[in-house]
């Protein structure tokens, strides 16, 4: 008897509490010293989003081609800001044996010039940015439905973010299985197209020219 009240009580505890949490959040009943007597296949699964791209083959070779691509624009920013700078220098040293005139033109087309690599460089880092959300965006798009044949396996009818869950039971999350699924299924998807980034090409400092607008 004790035990059938004990069971009641925790059930109204969880339909207040998932009735207050909301419809898509999921209560551990741990919380209530609930033990079913058998197993019962979970209607909701859930899954590390952030985990499932990190650690897939194929979301590691996006974030390692990212990674390289900002260590080569890393490394490649400060050798033009040096040259851009001596450059400068030795512009300002010819001053004094230049014409106003000429000297004005000189300056204006280095200020052009330094401000046209400087948006280029700003380019190849928006390209790198675009190509990692492409790369992600293509993953998901690749492995849904993926993770809709491991869902139906499951029996269950949603598969959730686990930052959706308010709380869960780590036996219904599936991040494990689904990396070992896809990367079964589409390795690293190297063979796959994606948007290369740019920011390995060297910028040309003697070719770099302003653009039209002059902007």
């Amino acid at each position: 008897m004790r035990r059938l009240v004990s069971r009641l009580t925790a059930s109204a505890l969880f339909s207040v509490f998932t009735a207050t949490a909301g419809a898509q959040q999921i209560v551990d009943p741990s919380l209530f010293d609930v033990i079913p007597d058998q197993q019962v296949a979970p209607t909701i699964l859930t899954i590390d989003v952030d985990r499932l791209f990190a650690q897939t083959q194929f979301g590691a070779r996006i974030f390692r081609n990212y990674n390289e691509g900002r260590a080569a624009l890393a490394a490649e920013n400060p050798r033009i800001a040096d040259a851009l700078r001596e450059e400068e220098i030795a512009l300002a040293a010819q001053r004094n044996d230049m014409a106003p005139d000429v000297f004005r033109t000189e300056a204006e087309a280095f200020d052009a010039k330094a401000q046209a690599i400087r948006r280029a460089q700003d380019a190849k880092e928006r390209a790198l940015d675009d190509a990692l959300n492409a790369g992600r965006d293509q993953f998901f798009v690749l492995s849904r439905p993926i993770l809709g044949e491991l869902m139906v396996e499951r029996g269950a009818f949603a598969l959730l973010d686990r930052r959706s869950a308010f709380l869960s039971l780590s036996s219904i999350d599936v991040t494990v299985d689904a990396i070992a699924r896809i990367d079964e299924t589409i390795g690293d998807g190297s063979e796959i197209a994606l948007p290369a980034p740019t920011a390995s090409d060297s910028t040309d400092l003697d070719n770099t020219a302003p653009d039209e607008t002059g902007e």
